[in-house]
């Protein structure tokens, strides 16, 4: 017995592996309880601004509670219209119910396993413990579960006569209101806890309170669960390290221009555009990954823009500024930087778009400075975008603009919160379960700190590119946009242009950006990459972790294409590196920063991307 026990004291706690059994009821240690005391102290008017900050309507979250409510009303109605499909629905799950009940009884009493009527997908994480089979009560709980929630998705996907927008709200609210309620996120059903638990002697549960009031204090009230070592990194040491030095900058963007490895270099300069939404170091996380060191390490001069993150005072900037003051600023930078007129440009995401709107301006005006164009994971016709489309709409768009009217800027957790909820259990409830049940921190990974340095978005520019891209989609329309005073016009693209998507990408999904290619002129290069939005476009070479597909052809049905495809090994950045060798021209002896006529102002990365929205 521990000397610590009360001698004669028992209390009952879960084994998960006998059951209920008697445990030594354990005296906490005095540092233990003073922990407790302090967090209890500081957790009451915690928990109090968190419900309050839960409740205002104007806080920008993510989910706006009159929509769901609206969006449940209308599918309710709808749905009694014909409730003998949910009859059906109702019978099959009582069948199903009925043999989960007979297989376990069968099991328990012949000590036998017994064949599952239902499993988790393969990569459902949640139930990865072996307590989840082994044990027959967990095993049982997870398997009603998984049938229950298989019922309600399925009776919300199969119900007929809803509008389409309503009917995806409806599916998305259902997926986030059945994955909040497994089994796996509560303390008493879930093993791994309940073993902890045990183990520990109940010190998990107190870390996890500490945790919680530690993350309601840093969000000021709002919950923002901790999902790496926020400590663990530092600009220009152990990430965002490739050499390089900021040569331009003005109030929306610093210009970073990378150190040379190689003696020569290809004459034309590359730019890289990354999104403004994240920073651009997920490109340049560490160099065993960073896209950036390995452009340099090809013989590129590479040239990226490292954007702001704006406070009320950069309110009215719009995406007109981000046009002239982003890639077209740095185009002529770029010039006076190397003596070289023209440049290859790359653009992610949203930066992606802004590039392409870019290559419309310039080509309108007579400006043939872009050779070639890269986009990874761009959309260009917003006709279908997945879970994205949960946010947009009238209602919605006003709040945002409300909120964003009084700040004069989207808080950058709005947008970080929208992402995650599309991988809630993966960016969510996994974090809920280590951080507050487990009591365990969280480990130093490079990724998920990206994740977590949020940006900020000024009013004018994000209500303009919500509205117009998103909501209209008239992008893809000739002038259905016009930037600094120009119709913006995708089919005036008439330079080689290569695509990249990754075939899981919930945010930009690919078939929606395989429509790009039927909107530019020139000649098309369409890759499909493994994995998702990260993932799939940060896949090193070195790692042989990912193929992707080819198809010489670009037909208008992504299908079509598809189908054509051949799946390659290996990383698209050889494929891609092949491509753009075209482009660069001959050798010219290497550029150090700073030696033509762009003085160095500071080291990479620079001080726009240490700014934390936080």
């Amino acid at each position: 017995m521990n000397k610590s026990a009360t001698p004669g004291a028992v209390t009952s706690i879960w084994n998960p592996n006998a059951g209920f059994a008697a445990v030594p009821a354990v005296a906490l240690k005095p540092e233990t309880i003073a922990a407790l005391m302090d967090v209890a102290q500081r957790s009451g008017s915690l928990l109090n601004l968190y419900a309050e900050r839960l409740t205002a309507k104007d806080e920008g979250q993510a989910i706006d509670p009159q929509t769901v409510a609206a969006t449940i009303q209308k599918f309710v109605q709808q749905a009694s219209v014909n409730p003998l499909e949910l009859v059906d629905k109702q019978t099959a799950l009582s069948a199903d119910l009925a043999q989960l009940w007979q297989r376990t009884a069968t099991s328990i009493f012949s000590n036998t396993p017994a064949d599952p009527v239902i499993a988790p997908e393969r990569q459902d994480k949640r139930f990865k413990s072996d307590n989840w089979t082994k044990n027959a009560v967990f095993d049982y709980l997870k398997q009603s579960y998984l049938l229950l929630s298989r019922y309600v998705e399925s009776s919300v996907r199969d119900v007929k006569g809803i509008d389409p927008k309503t009917h995806h709200k409806a599916q998305f609210y259902t997926r986030q209101f059945v994955n909040a309620l497994a089994p796996s996120n509560f303390a008493m059903t879930n093993p791994a806890v309940l073993e902890e638990t045990v183990k520990t002697r109940g010190e998990n549960l107190i870390n996890g309170l500490k945790n919680l009031v530690e993350d309601l204090e840093r969000g000021g009230g709002k919950l923002m669960p901790k999902m790496t070592d926020l400590d663990a990194f530092k600009f220009g040491e152990n990430i965002a390290n490739t050499p390089g030095k900021v040569v331009f900058q003005n109030e929306l963007m610093q210009l970073i221009q990378y150190a040379p490895t190689t003696p020569t270099v290809y004459r034309r300069p590359m730019l890289i555009v990354p999104p403004w939404i994240n920073k651009f170091y997920i490109l340049d996380l560490k160099p065993q990954n960073s896209f950036i060191k390995w452009c340099v390490d090809q013989g590129h001069t590479v040239f990226v823009i490292s954007w702001v993150n704006p406070g009320p005072e950069l309110a009215a900037k719009n995406l007109s500024d981000y046009l002239l003051e982003g890639p077209v600023a740095a185009i002529h930078a770029i010039e006076q930087a190397t003596g070289e007129a023209d440049v290859n440009a790359i653009g992610y995401c949203i930066g992606g778009t802004l590039l392409a709107s870019t290559l419309a301006y310039l080509s309108a005006t007579g400006d043939k400075r872009i050779v070639s164009a890269t986009f990874f994971t761009t959309l260009l016709d917003f006709s279908e975008v997945g879970d994205m489309s949960v946010f947009i709409d009238e209602a919605q768009l006003e709040r945002v603009d409300k909120d964003m009217k009084r700040h004069g800027y989207l808080e950058g957790r709005s947008m970080a919160d929208a992402f995650n909820l599309m991988r809630e259990n993966d960016l969510i409830w996994f974090f809920f379960v280590n951080n507050y049940l487990l009591g365990r921190d969280p480990p130093a990974f490079d990724l998920l700190y990206w994740n977590s340095d949020a940006t900020r978005m000024p009013a004018a520019m994000q209500s303009f590119y919500l509205r117009n891209m998103y909501q209209r989609n008239v992008l893809k329309e000739p002038g259905g946009v016009t930037l600094a005073n120009v119709p913006i016009d995708l089919r005036k693209i008439d330079i080689p242009v290569y695509f990249l998507s990754a075939r899981e990408d919930h945010i930009a999904p690919w078939r929606s950006t395989y429509a790009g290619t039927q909107l530019v002129s020139g000649p098309v290069r369409f890759v499909l990459g493994a994995s998702g939005h990260i993932a799939g476009v940060i896949n090193p070479p070195v790692a042989k972790k990912y193929g992707y597909w080819t198809n010489e052809n670009v037909p208008e049905a992504p299908e079509a294409w598809l189908k054509g495809a051949a799946y390659c090994e290996g990383s698209w950045w050889n494929d891609w590196s092949k491509w753009i060798a075209e482009f660069g021209d001959e050798r010219v002896p290497a550029r150090e920063p700073g030696c033509d006529d762009l003085n160095v102002i500071e080291d990479a990365p620079g001080s726009y991307v240490k700014v934390r929205a936080a």
